[in-house]
Formats: C-alpha cells, sequence, structure tokens
C-alpha cells in the first residue's frame, strides 16, 4: 500500500459520527418538515378536528380536550417506508432492514503515515517537510543528547545514586518531532516518558538533574518521583504519576484557551496503556463535545509496562476510537520523525483555526525497561528488542538522511557523543554535590497560611529532629 498523504487525515467514520444519509430518489416527495424545525403539534396543523362533543363517561382522551393525542384523517397522503430517513438526534446513518452486527475486521486498519523510510530516504517528495540543516541538526542534537542522559541517569539509578528513572530508549522521534512543531507557548502535559519535548525546548540538563537527584534546586523541592518534570516557563504541566489524569485536565486547559481566543493548542501526550483508564475516554467525549483545540497524542509503543498491545485491546488500536468521538485522527510511524512533525504541524494548525480535537496515535517501540524497577526480559525476548534498537532506532534513521545530505559525518558524530557525554557528566555531579532540601519545606505550599495542626505537625518534627538528630543524616540536608 502506497503510503497515504498527511492531508487524508482520517475523517469521523460510520454511523453517529458524520455520514450524510443517501439522497432522495426521483419522483419520492418529502415527507415533510425536519421534526428539529416543527414540533409534534405543529405538524398537525393541516387537519383540523370536529368540534368536540360533551363528554360522556366512555370519553377517550381526544375527546377531553387533546386533540394531539387523536388520530388525524385517512385522506393523509400515504408513504412507504423505504422513504424514511432516521430522525435520531444521536446518530446520522441510514435504515436496513437485515440483521447484522458490524465486525471489527471488517473494517480496513487506518493506515500508517510516514515520510522517510528505514534508511532515512524520503518516500514522497510532496511531504518533505523541507527543514533547513540547522533545524534538522537541533531534532538530531535533542535526540542524541536525551539518549546520552538516559543512559548515564539508568546506570546512575543502578549504582544506588537515584532512586528511580525511566528511559526514552526508541520513542525520541515522537518527542521531537511533536515539540518541533509546536508552538512555544503551547501547553503541554505530559505523562512520564515526554522528557525529550523539554529538551527540545531547552530545558537545562541541571533542572534535569536536581529533579532526578531531589535536591536543594529540585523545582519540586525533593517532593516528586524522579522524572516527574514541571516548568512553568517552558509551559509544560508537571507529571503526575496516576494514568491518564492528565487527559481531562488538559481538555480542560484547551477550553479556556479557546475561551480567551489566544491562538494556542494543548497538547496532551499518553501511552496505549492509559488510552485504557477511564479518564481518556471521558476526555476524548468532552474535547469533541465541546470543541476544543487539543492534540491526543498516544505513544504506542508496544507495552504497559508489562502488558502487551496483544491483551490489552481489541481492534485497530488506538487512533480507531477517535472517529466514534468524532475526533479527526492519524496514524503515524513514531519512529519517522519527520511524519511526526508533518502530523502534528498539521493538527496544531487545524486545532487553532477550526477549534476542534485532532488524535495522533505514533506506533513506536519501548527499547528500554518500562522502568529501573521491572525487567523487560521477563515478558519479552532479546531478539526482539535487538531488531528495534538495530533496524528500526527514529535516531539512526534520522543519521541516514543527515549524512544523504552531506550534513554530519563520522567525525561530527564522534565530536558529538563526547561533548553531549561531557555536558551531561558536569550537570550529573553538581547535582550530587548539592544539599537535599529543608526538612521543613515538607510543610510549604500546602495552603497559604499554615493551619495550626500544620504547624503542630512542624513543630513535633523539630523537636524530634533536635533529640534524635544523631540518626539521621541531617549534614545533607540545607539548614
Amino acid at each position: 500500500m502506497d503510503s497515504p498523504s498527511l492531508r487524508e487525515l482520517q475523517q469521523p467514520l460510520l454511523a453517529g459520527a458524520g455520514c450524510e444519509p443517501p439522497a432522495q430518489k426521483p419522483g419520492k416527495p418529502e415527507l415533510g418538515p425536519s421534526l428539529r424545525e416543527t414540533t409534534f403539534a405543529e405538524s398537525l396543523r393541516g387537519w383540523q378536528p370536529s368540534p368536540p362533543p360533551l363528554p360522556s363517561v366512555s370519553a377517550g382522551l381526544g375527546e377531553l380536550g387533546h386533540p394531539e393525542l387523536e388520530h388525524p384523517p385517512r385522506q393523509q397522503q400515504e408513504h412507504s417506508s423505504l422513504d424514511d430517513k432516521p430522525r435520531f438526534p444521536g446518530a446520522s446513518a441510514e435504515f436496513v432492514d437485515k440483521l447484522e452486527f458490524i465486525q471489527p475486521n471488517v473494517i480496513s486498519g487506518i493506515p500508517i503515515y510516514r515520510v522517510m523510510d528505514r534508511q532515512g530516504q524520503i518516500i514522497n517528495p510532496s511531504e518533505d517537510p523541507e527543514l533547513s540543516q540547522t533545524e534538522v541538526l537541533k531534532f538530531y542534537k535533542s535526540m542524541t543528547l536525551l539518549n546520552t542522559m538516559d543512559r548515564i541517569l539508568y546506570e546512575s539509578q543502578r549504582q544506588g545514586r537515584i532512586s528511580f528513572y525511566m528511559t526514552n530508549y526508541g520513542e525520541e522521534g515522537t518527542h521531537v518531532g511533536s515539540a518541533a512543531a509546536l508552538d512555544n507557548t503551547d501547553l503541554v502535559f505530559g505523562q512520564y516518558r515526554e522528557a525529550g519535548v523539554l529538551m527540545y525546548r531547552d530545558y537545562p540538563l541541571e533542572l534535569f538533574m536536581d529533579q532526578c537527584y531531589g535536591n536543594m534546586n529540585d523545582p519540586g523541592k525533593g517532593r516528586q518521583m524522579p522524572v516527574h518534570y514541571g516548568c512553568r516557563d517552558r509551559h509544560f504541566v508537571t507529571i503526575s504519576s496516576p494514568l491518564a489524569t492528565q487527559i481531562p485536565q488538559a481538555v480542560g486547559a484547551a477550553y479556556a484557551a479557546k475561551r480567551a481566543n489566544d491562538n494556542r493548542v494543548v497538547i496532551c501526550y499518553f501511552g496505549e496503556g492509559a488510552a485504557s483508564e477511564g479518564d481518556a475516554h471521558a476526555g476524548f467525549n468532552f474535547a469533541a463535545t465541546l470543541e476544543c483545540p487539543i492534540i491526543f497524542f498516544c505513544r504506542n509503543n508496544g507495552y504497559a509496562i508489562s502488558t502487551p498491545t496483544s491483551e490489552q485491546y481489541r481492534g485497530d488500536g488506538i487512533a480507531a476510537r477517535g472517529p466514534g468521538y468524532g475526533i479527526m485522527s492519524i496514524r503515524v510511524d513514531g519512529n519517522d520523525v519527520f511524519a511526526v512533525y508533518n502530523a502534528t504541524k498539521e493538527a496544531r494548525r487545524r486545532a487553532v483555526a477550526e477549534n476542534q480535537p485532532f488524535l495522533i496515535e505514533a506506533m513506536t517501540y519501548r527499547i528500554g525497561h518500562h522502568s529501573t524497577s521491572d525487567d523487560s526480559s521477563a515478558y519479552r525476548s532479546v531478539d526482539e528488542v535487538n531488531y528495534w534498537d538495530k533496524q528500526d532506532h527514529p535516531i539512526s534513521r534520522l543519521r541516514h538522511y543527515l549524512l544523504s545530505r552531506g550534513w554530519w559525518d563520522d567525525e561530527q558524530e564522534k565530536a558529538w557523543r563526547k561533548q553531549s557525554r561531557k555536558k551531561v557528566m558536569e550537570a550529573f555531579e553538581q547535582a550530587e554535590r548539592k544539599l537535599k532540601p529543608n526538612p521543613n519545606l515538607l510543610f510549604s505550599d500546602v495552603y497559604q497560611e499554615m493551619t495550626a495542626q500544620l504547624r503542630k505537625q512542624q513543630e513535633s518534627l523539630a523537636r524530634h529532629l533536635q533529640t534524635y538528630g544523631e540518626h539521621y543524616p541531617l549534614d545533607h540536608f540545607e539548614k
């Protein structure tokens, strides 16, 4: 199958999602005004009942002053049931007279849009985003810097230097391609594997490290788990651990943006596992009915922790759910950074112009373990992981593209890898030397004015540390 054009964004399909009823056959009269235009009583004005006789004991409802419940005269125009058009307010379809359930395998799958093949060659020149060398190099350096940071922080957790970490191996293209297509003021709601979005927005390496160490310079003051980043200046809402809670929150933010008419969108990232949560379905429905300028960006990486997609859902993935809610949807090759960029850019343009939601399903693969608490060898083979790492990695694909254009070479690759590792290690070592936040900060930022009960707890902790302080590493904490 030829790769579909980006302009072939999937329109809402089937019943209930915008299908028009068939045109009226020639020679067949229309049945009258739509019920959306007249009331039931108004539709009966074409006939006048005789004055009702005096009511008797056996009088019916019509005889007691309810002419709308009487039968119309027999001379009313007859018609065939074949002329009927469905008038139900919740669906747009046509009547059929054969009992038949719709089977999932009857509907062909939504195709996967891509721009370049695995060797980095542009497939359809008309879909080439025609980015400059500077722009593409920023893509590549953001992706490789993220990869370098992942490797160092993953190993640091294994050494006991930080408590937890989640890598982004194999999904770098989904982060950078989508981030590059956004305006820097667009609001981002991430899940917990979107560090590349912040990386592309020039979030300092020092703050990545400070957050993972939970030190005195951590914007979250050491209260969050590692990799739960947030940055007001970069319009990136702080990540929370519970799955899918960000989805209805993002819809609310998009609705506010629509009311403010500030020409920006909200993008909400989540995985295919989070798409099974009730919050996802509520968010999709609210976004569609309220016509919110939001991009739902699903990273379908094959696994929800240890649950493969074959056990996560039936049907044609996540993009196929969009039309059921009346949401414009597309499926893209998430390992093709240009396909992700094109789809997100077009979705953003139309979301702002048309005030409607869009759903992008980026097909990719999670090469790393779910987190440092997971051993994925228990539920997938090494050969499977190696295939995606060696044969279809988004960084390798973009490197092939750069090499084919003469924009990159092996010497530049070696120099950049060395430079990026040095930058990450410097930030890492600085973060490790910093003190932890003062324990008293545990009680701040809860209420504008501290309650009596909270103040009592703070005083209790102070007395405890004063009495038993030698049992705690207080020299590691800010005074």
